[in-house]
């Protein structure tokens, strides 16, 4: 009979209220859980207080613990052998766990074998409170994501809610879990989001750029041998008249030749903020012997995972808004509902795709096969390329098998970036490690259609139509029209 623990809460403010202490008692597991408002001037911070008002914040700092540290009993990649002959599971943190790709990445790990902790600020919820937006599915609160996770496999996962901005909160966290691998997801993660207004660029630049930074000075300063396997994407390439290499080019110029860093042409400020990214991860590799691998993933889609699949209450997001949600989810959503496809421009845009299934299975991959000491691997993380016309045309040809009437609509190009364009990108390091990609067939298409099919009725399709524009983006706050 599983025990019934009570634990408290306490709240202290800097502004010197009295603190206050209430008993938790949840169901027949409660997760320890310790929070502490402290004043904090990280990003996140700034963002909740929009337009300075203040110089000081509130960030929430919540630990849970595991009831124990017992390796699993499963044998997986996740499980090594130690110096005394009994097994210890590789710890692996995964920073932006609550998010879309890091849930699914979290719970593969835990399936898998590795002992999990996710740390997340929460603030992705956050933007949706702030822009009116809302996941095509019903996603449930990260602790009782955790909750279910543990009633249904056993496995505990530790949550460490707080600001990777805050070096004082992230050198608990590492202190705390002692993590052998970092899987680092937690950044603004939307090209749309970084060109909104003034605001939210620098907010991107400052929370991705200085939480990835916190990040290495952690792993220098409390886990040296700790591998980095940091999420960057291939929109640091841009669209060059040339194939793109995995990370570095030989070049021979003036009759020398050399192996340098593959040529970055961001084309949004997120985008630039991980060409920044990934040049202060090289620098430490370097000057600090940092390991670390950067997977430039490609446009992902989908939704479930054999994990999330398990229940309800494990089921990830699905943005389909013009912020957040990515070309074949929403042309999905936009097919179930009636919409027509919101094509931009010519529709020639190429870009490298994968199903989030590959997502999970390239970062463990990765974390199976760790770089060197010193070592800065660059992979390309995409199984197939597709320009968004292509996309169009396999949704309308299985939204016809369903019955659909789906239609396409060419719609102004709200960004800045060629329409038409070569694009051939290198992508083998993954698939000669293992990856066994899940390509995007007819039956896939048919599954992906269905499930928006079966949430259609929470769509508002009022943030169906692109509302973010690159070339009008302005100093002034943009605001949300109820």
């Amino acid at each position: 009979m599983a025990h019934l623990l009570s634990t408290s809460c306490s709240i202290n403010f800097s502004s010197g209220c009295r603190p206050y202490t209430k008993p938790l008692i949840q169901d027949s597991l409660v997760l320890p859980t310790s929070l502490t408002f402290q004043t904090s001037k990280t990003p996140f911070g700034r963002l909740l207080l929009h337009g300075g008002r203040s110089q000081s914040t509130c960030t929430v700092h919540a630990t849970t613990l595991s009831p124990s540290r017992e390796a699993p009993k499963e044998p997986s990649y996740g499980v090594n052998e130690s110096s005394g002959g009994a097994p210890k599971s590789q710890r692996v943190m995964v920073i932006g766990g609550d998010g879309y790709c890091g849930w699914a990445t979290a719970l593969h790990l835990s399936k898998k074998g590795y002992e999990v902790a996710i740390v997340d600020s929460l603030v992705r919820r956050l933007f949706d409170h702030q822009l009116g937006l809302d996941s095509l599915t019903p996603i449930s609160s990260i602790h009782d994501r955790i909750r279910c996770w543990k009633s249904l496999t056993g496995k505990s996962i530790e949550l460490y809610i707080g600001d990777v901005c805050d070096f004082e909160f992230l050198s608990e966290a590492f202190k705390s879990f002692e993590p052998d691998s970092v899987v680092h997801f937690g950044e603004q993660r939307s090209a749309p989001y970084s060109m909104i207004d003034r605001s939210r660029a620098v907010f991107t630049q400052q929370n991705n750029v200085m939480g990835t930074l916190n990040v290495l000075f952690a792993i220098k300063e409390f886990r040296e041998e700790c591998h980095l396997v940091k999420l960057g994407t291939m929109g640091e390439y841009g669209t060059p008249n040339i194939d793109i290499e995995e990370g570095y080019i030989t070049i021979t110029h003036n009759g020398r030749t050399d192996t340098l860093p593959y040529p970055k042409q961001a084309s949004s400020f997120y985008h630039l903020s991980k060409v920044h990214d990934s040049n202060n991860i090289a620098f430490t590799c370097k000057a600090w012997g940092i390991r670390a691998t950067d997977l430039n993933q490609g446009v992902v889609y989908g939704v479930r995972t054999d994990e999330t699949e398990m229940h309800e209450k494990l089921s990830n997001r699905f943005d389909y808004d013009g912020v957040f949600g990515t070309a074949l989810n929403r042309f999905c959503v936009q097919a179930a509902v009636g919409h027509p496809l919101t094509v931009y421009g010519k529709g020639g845009q190429t870009r490298g795709y994968l199903d989030i299934r590959d997502t999970v299975q390239c970062v463990e991959i990765a974390i199976a096969n760790p770089a060197k000491a010193g070592e800065f691997r660059v992979f390309n993380q995409f199984t197939e390329q597709f320009s968004v016309n292509e996309l169009a045309a396999l949704v309308t040809k299985a939204g016809e098998k369903l019955g659909l009437d789906v239609q396409t609509t060419s719609v102004p190009n709200p960004r800045v970036e060629a329409e038409e364009h070569y694009y051939n990108a290198k992508h083998t390091k993954l698939i000669e490690l293992g990856l066994k990609p899940h390509l995007l067939s007819d039956s896939l298409l048919d599954s992906l259609l269905n499930f928006t099919i079966k949430y259609k009725d929470r769509v508002d399709t009022k943030q169906i139509m692109p509302s973010v524009s690159w070339r009008k983006m302005g100093a002034k706050p943009r605001t949300v029209t109820a």
